[in-house]
């Protein structure tokens, strides 16, 4: 009989070598699949905001002006702080692909609720809408609740409107989607300018305004004693609190860039508290960013930095930011934010973006002069 080669199977040096190859295909393989992956969701939220900044320009062609940061409604006499006006976002469903949605909307009642315990138009209030969800943000999205009912979880929102540049020492609400006239306002906000913002209104120019931009939206709900460390990945998501308040000095280029500064040195300790951004889309404070706004004092992907001079600041709860205080933009995409302009284009707006550039784009009739190629 022939002679047969005894079978030969891997030696254990080749196998670990066959893994080792393996692995290293892998390492290779996943950063590229995290990047596709992030790409489809970067385009995602592109589109979201898209739609919305068109269905701002069916708004404006239909009324005249672009929609109100906040919204009385018929029974809200005398207006209060304390009931909650509809904001600038149930008014473009109907110019989106969520018209059943506007028609759940009774418009004549409070948004949310009417009273400890009772409450209204919960069938909205209380959905969660793709449109106003950018899948770059992993977060569930803050849990609301009111007059202590621990069962009602508000939808929430990762798009927010632009309600003007810096706001220390001149008017604080110079952008494109502001309080509308009569809406609660701290008194102490004496040149608040509220009012209807036409296309006319815009003489910087549509291409060169802010409409409507990204944020992530706040991680837990209950208490106002829960905080994030500054040096969180997630400090993001929360309101912080400047180390030094800065009030009106006459000056307010030089106070909007003190400001700015200070936001930058804000220590660990004792952190900021993270469930107010975003926490809900049918309803806003007029006086209080964060919610469904933001504004162009810090740039892109900075923290939320509420002032302690601000006039119409509530000292005993930082967990909002008045309109003399810096809420910028912010997500997770790498480098930047999308931001919709007045023309219903969007662009990608780098963090490396100059102070004054980012300014000047908040407002719609400061005057600035804008380059093209710096932002």
């Amino acid at each position: 009989m022939p002679n047969r080669r005894p079978a030969r199977g891997f030696t254990l040096i080749e196998l670990l070598v066959v893994i080792a190859i393996i692995a290293v295909l892998i390492a290779l393989l996943l950063p590229a699949v995290q990047s596709a992956r992030e790409a489809a969701r970067r385009s995602q939220c592109v589109n979201n905001l898209k739609q919305l900044a068109l269905a701002c320009m069916n708004y404006e062609s239909s009324n005249g002006c672009f929609p109100p940061q906040s919204m009385m409604y018929p029974n809200q006499n005398p207006p209060a702080i304390a009931q909650l006006p509809f904001s600038w976002i149930p008014s473009l469903l109907q110019f989106t692909e969520q018209m059943p949605m506007f028609n759940a909307i009774n418009f004549l009642v409070e948004p949310m609720h009417s009273g400890p315990g009772g409450y209204a138009n919960t069938t909205a209030s209380l959905a969660r809408l793709n449109i106003l969800t950018c899948p770059s943000d992993p977060g569930p999205g803050v849990v609301r609740t009111w007059a202590g009912n621990t069962s009602l979880s508000y939808g929430a929102t990762n798009y927010v409107g632009n309600i003007g540049g810096p706001g220390i020492g001149g008017p604080v609400a110079t952008g494109t989607i502001i309080p509308a006239p009569g809406a609660p306002q701290n008194s102490n906000y004496a040149s608040a300018n509220y009012g209807i913002v036409t296309i006319g209104a815009i003489a910087d120019g549509t291409s060169n305004t802010g409409l409507m931009s990204e944020h992530l939206t706040g991680r837990q709900s209950g208490t106002m004693g829960t905080r994030v460390a500054r040096s969180s990945n997630m400090a993001k998501t929360g309101v912080f609190e400047s180390p030094t308040g800065v009030a009106s000095s006459g000056n307010p280029a030089a106070d909007n860039l003190k400001f700015y500064q200070l936001c930058q040195t804000i220590p660990d300790s004792p952190g900021g508290r993270y469930w107010t951004p975003g926490q809900l889309w049918i309803a806003t404070y007029p006086q209080w960013i964060v919610i469904t706004n933001y504004n162009h004092h810090g740039t892109p992907n900075q923290v939320s930095c509420a002032n302690p001079s601000d006039p119409g600041q509530n000292g005993s709860t930082i967990a909002y930011v008045g309109l003399a205080g810096s809420a910028p933009p912010n997500s997770f995409h790498s480098g930047g934010v999308n931001m919709a302009l007045a023309d219903g284009s969007v662009r990608f707006i780098k963090d490396s973006i100059s102070p004054q550039t980012w300014w000047a784009l908040g407002t719609r009739a400061g005057g600035e002069v804008i380059s093209s190629d710096s932002y």
